[in-house]
């Protein structure tokens, strides 16, 4: 297995005598039903292998095959590379799009670049592998409110999702400090919610701020092209509108919606400055947002936020409450933090349970499907070692091994709950992330750990891992991911100018435990 490197770990993997190499004449087979795997594969191996891919001309034509086969399941493959060709059967058209992805693993690196480069030729070797993911929801969440991610990062990123077989991408799209969603019936969401003009270097704690304007938003149209190139990529992308907290660049935008006029948060932290918990105007706004909302994202779950909202908790409850009722009544998935139990949740609702372990354990005990999600494991924005030289190192140390070592599904979980975890995905909250190489330095590699975490089912020694994941780094250099290296940052991935706020894990943890996570009544 670490001959090949292959990432996320395949449930089977039989190598054989031999080996496949591309060539020119290589030809690409595929059914109708497959022609948009088949249209991505030749736009992703063509340019750095040279070879177009085209359909066969002749029986004895060396070629890849793609075949379905409903038998193996949902995203499940069965990929068979022998020194005549290679096969590539799902159990849908996704499980497809996973094998073809590992059989540019099973290539030299360079297959993963943009166009040919000298070296190797561009030969995979021998292998029969059987696999299918261990859970259905394999997802990243990406904050880009508190800094936007232009469109051709978010494309990227998608494609670094994809690479390892992660299917869902949570965009936060709202908060404090910028709404980054164009919203036809209130343009002032954008136009004046959608930027700031100074930000915080650093951590809160220090209060510095800098005056550096900073903005940016998506259009319909940009939606429309972003849904379209993640679903291509079998990467269903979920939008979150933060409700009813962390509305204060909603408040700025529209002032009568909210307790007092305000502006645009420049600091980090949570702010006071919410929606009017008992204004008919305020909720009424929301569900036009989230009609909106629902018309350019077809994915069946909506997030809605839910989360650190100050205020009355009866009020907090009925109004998040009507929030979900508006999403289900439209036929999709309310999809909210943990919070949202403390109100009791709306049937049907599935839970980010972020707030630890028994988050998730109270969640699914009430009868919520649940996404874990808990920050001393999966928080990515948390530093990466103890060194004084991680740039703006704040949170507990969050190391590769503390990654590879998170279970979704909480030991003391009861067996009949356990089926109510539909999986996981890690969170980028990127205050301290203002650029897509911040955002590299701080997800690589522990997104990596993260994608073997919630695909393989059976997990192997760290240090089985961690040697395949010696291998796969080259595949990052290739495609020009700035991941932190193993032995601490470069020079340049360093932040002197911006003091973080380091905390020990006890800390942290008596943190989570003063927010009352309750025990929450039993699902009948």
């Amino acid at each position: 297995m670490n001959a090949h490197g292959l990432l996320p770990r395949p449930s089977t993997v039989r190598p054989g005598p031999g080996a496949f190499t591309l060539v020119p004449e290589t030809a690409l087979d595929a059914p109708r039903e497959l022609a948009s795997v088949a249209a991505w594969l030749r736009a992703t191996l063509g340019p750095p292998t040279g070879c177009a891919l085209l359909p066969p001309q002749g029986p004895e034509q060396g070629r890849l095959t793609l075949a379905l086969d409903p038998d193996l399941g949902a995203e499940a493959y069965r990929l068979r590379v022998t020194s005549s060709g290679v096969w590539i059967t799902g159990g849908d058209a996704a499980g497809v799009f996973n094998g073809a992805q590992v059989f540019r693993q099973l290539l030299p690196p360079a297959a993963l670049r943009r166009a040919p480069v000298a070296g190797a030729p561009m030969t995979a070797p021998a292998v029969e592998i059987e696999d299918r993911p261990a859970y259905g929801w394999r997802g990243c969440m990406l904050d880009v409110a508190r800094h936007f991610m232009p469109k051709a990062d978010l494309l990227r990123f998608v494609d670094l999702l994809a690479l390892h077989r992660l299917n869902v991408l949570h965009l936060h799209l709202t908060d404090d400090q910028g709404w980054r969603l164009e919203i036809a019936k209130y343009p002032r969401l954008t136009s004046v919610g959608g930027w700031r003009p100074a930000s915080m270097l650093g951590s809160r704690q220090h209060e510095t701020v800098v005056g550096r304007p900073h903005g940016g938003f998506y259009t319909a149209d940009d939606v429309r092209e972003i849904v379209a190139y993640a679903a291509e990529r079998f990467v269903t992308v979920v939008p979150e509108i933060d409700l009813p907290g962390h509305t204060q660049a909603v408040v700025a935008a529209y002032p009568e919606l909210g307790l007092r006029p305000t502006e645009v948060r420049t600091g980090w932290g949570v702010s006071e400055d919410i929606l009017d918990l008992t204004s008919p105007a305020a909720l009424e706004f929301c569900r036009d947002v989230l009609d909106e909302v629902m018309e350019l994202f077809p994915s069946s779950h909506i997030g809605i936020g839910g989360d650190e909202c100050p205020g009355d908790p009866a009020a907090r409850a009925v109004f998040i409450g009507a929030v979900a009722e508006h999403v289900a009544a439209a036929g999709r998935t309310p999809y909210a933090w943990d919070e949202i139990l403390e109100g009791g949740a709306t049937p049907g609702t599935t839970v980010a349970a972020w707030r630890g372990p028994k988050a998730t354990t109270v969640a699914a005990r009430a009868g919520h499907r649940v996404v874990a999600c808990p920050d001393m494991s999966v928080y990515l924005d948390y530093r990466q070692s103890e060194s004084p030289d991680e740039p703006i190192p704040i949170g507990p140390p969050l190391t590769l091994r503390d990654v590879h070592a998170f279970d979704p599904v909480p030991a003391d979980m009861d067996e009949r709950d356990r089926p109510l975890v539909i999986g996981a995905q890690c969170n980028v909250w990127t205050e301290h992330m203002e650029d897509a190489r911040a955002v590299d330095y701080m997800v690589f590699p522990r997104l990596c750990a993260f994608a073997e975490v919630v695909w393989a089912a059976e997990r192997t020694p760290y240090e089985e891992f961690a040697g395949r994941l010696e291998v796969h780094t080259a595949r990052l250099d290739a495609l020009g991911v700035e991941y932190r290296p193993k032995e601490g940052p470069k020079p340049w991935q360093s932040r002197p100018d911006a003091p973080g706020w380091p905390m020990s894990r006890a800390d942290r943890e008596a943190v989570i435990a003063g927010f009352g996570v309750g025990e929450g009544p039993a699902h009948p």
